[in-house]
């Protein structure tokens, strides 16, 4: 949630990583270490130096061998060095899109009701800002037509997968509750910002299922973060 000097988009930069030296970070090495992990589908890798280089740690350290990842980053910026950063591991699939498209980003409207009626960390900033934020996602994807498109899906099926093993759900701040729907039946689900719009409601939703619990989360960590996982 940082701002870009006037004309530049947030998009254009290539950012330091968040997830790194934490608890979060070696869960999501764990569960990508899980025996059983055949595929794993990590939404906003950046450059790849944060919660991709968990995955990728936890891959090689899989008894059944790497599992496949599939790793989405829309900005490409950051997806050239992402590209680079893992071209010599076979296991890891980089791809430059959107993961929900344009359409499916919420409205201003939606915005601005849950920045009212919900006591979330998005409050750390003004709601002018935050609309900012929305335009300029919606923005970027305008200008770079090739990577709006439905990205989630596309990957599944090209790849042939179903149901992901693992998912981590940490795009835009604007389409969690989108991609969580497109993956929901993962026997790992793992949440970045759960206290801001991207992940509020799919955490409470995921709370709410019997079907799925709770592993591990922290509230005071960055925006807060949970991992679920679908019970047998």
């Amino acid at each position: 949630m940082t701002g870009a000097a006037a004309g530049q988009s947030d998009l254009d930069r290539v950012l330091a990583p968040q997830i790194r030296n934490e608890r979060f970070y070696r869960v999501i090495r764990k569960v990508a270490a899980t025996s059983g992990v055949r595929s794993i589908l990590e939404i906003g890798a950046s450059s790849g130096g944060g919660s991709t280089e968990a995955l990728v740690a936890g891959a090689l350290a899989n008894p059944g061998g790497p599992p496949e990842i599939h790793s989405i980053e829309v900005s490409k910026a950051r997806f050239g060095p992402l590209l680079e950063r893992y071209r010599g591991y076979a296991f890891f699939h980089p791809h430059n899109l959107s993961s929900v498209p344009s359409a499916a980003f919420p409205s201003e409207e939606e915005v601005t009701r849950f920045y009212r009626e919900v006591r979330s960390k998005l409050r750390n900033n003004r709601l002018p800002k935050v609309l900012g934020w929305l335009r300029q996602d919606l923005a970027y994807l305008a200008g770079h037509p090739d990577v709006d498109a439905p990205g989630i899906r596309r990957i599944r099926e090209e790849s042939g997968i179903a149901t992901f093993d693992a998912v981590l759900v940490d795009g835009s701040e604007f389409t969690g509750a989108v991609e969580l729907a497109e993956v929901y039946g993962a026997r790992f689900l793992l949440l970045d910002d759960t206290r801001s719009y991207k992940n509020w409601h799919n955490e409470r939703r995921l709370r709410a299922d019997p079907s799925y619990r709770r592993l591990a989360s922290s509230y005071w960590t960055r925006n807060g973060w949970a991992v679920f996982e679908r019970r047998a």
